[in-house]
C-alpha cells in the first residue's frame, strides 16, 4: 500500500502498513514452502518445538503458536502420522500430552530454515544489515509495548 507524502504521517501509516507488510511476507514464505509441503499452520509448530528443545504441552504449544488448542490436537494428529512428531504422556500431569520433535521432524525443519533462510535473503535485498538493525530495535520496542499492556499472546 502506497501513502501520498502528505496523506498521513508516519506513525499513522505504520500499523496498516506493518500489518499488509505481515501477511504478504507470510504469503510468500507459505507459498514457498508449499513446494516442500508445508504450511504455516505445520512449520511455525515445528520451529517453536525446536525453540523450546521439545517436550513442551500442547497448551503452552497452542500459546507460543497462537493457535486455539482443538486446531493443534488435528494439526499435531496429522505431523504425528507423518512422523514429524511425537507426543507423550505428561509425567506430572496424566491429562497433559508433551510433544517433541521426531528425527524425521528435525531433519525436515533443517530444510525448512534452509528454504526460510533463501527466502528472507531475497525479501531483504536492498536493506542494509544498519536498516535491519534499527527495524528490529523498533519492533522490539513495539513488542515490548505490547506485552506491558497485557495483549501480547505470542
Amino acid at each position: 500500500m502506497t501513502f501520498p507524502p502528505d496523506a498521513a504521517s508516519a506513525r499513522q501509516r505504520f500499523g496498516i502498513s506493518f500489518a499488509l507488510l505481515a501477511r504478504a511476507w507470510r504469503h510468500e514464505i507459505d507459498r514457498n514452502l508449499s513446494d516442500q509441503g508445508l504450511s504455516g499452520a505445520t512449520w511455525v509448530p515445528m520451529l517453536h518445538l525446536a525453540a523450546s528443545g521439545g517436550g513442551i504441552t500442547q497448551k503452552e504449544l497452542a500459546r507460543l503458536t497462537g493457535i486455539e488448542a482443538p486446531s493443534l490436537v488435528r494439526l499435531l494428529e496429522i505431523l504425528e502420522r507423518e512422523g514429524l512428531v511425537s507426543r507423550r504422556a505428561c509425567p506430572q500431569d496424566g491429562r497433559a500430552r508433551l510433544v517433541d520433535l521426531t528425527p524425521e521432524g528435525e531433519t525436515r525443519l533443517a530444510e525448512v530454515r534452509a528454504s526460510l533462510y533463501t527466502i528472507e535473503e531475497r525479501l531483504l535485498a536492498g536493506v542494509s544489515d544498519e536498516q535491519l538493525s534499527n527495524m528490529l530495535n523498533v519492533l522490539g520496542i513495539i513488542r515490548k509495548n505490547i506485552d506491558e499492556t497485557g495483549s501480547g499472546r505470542a
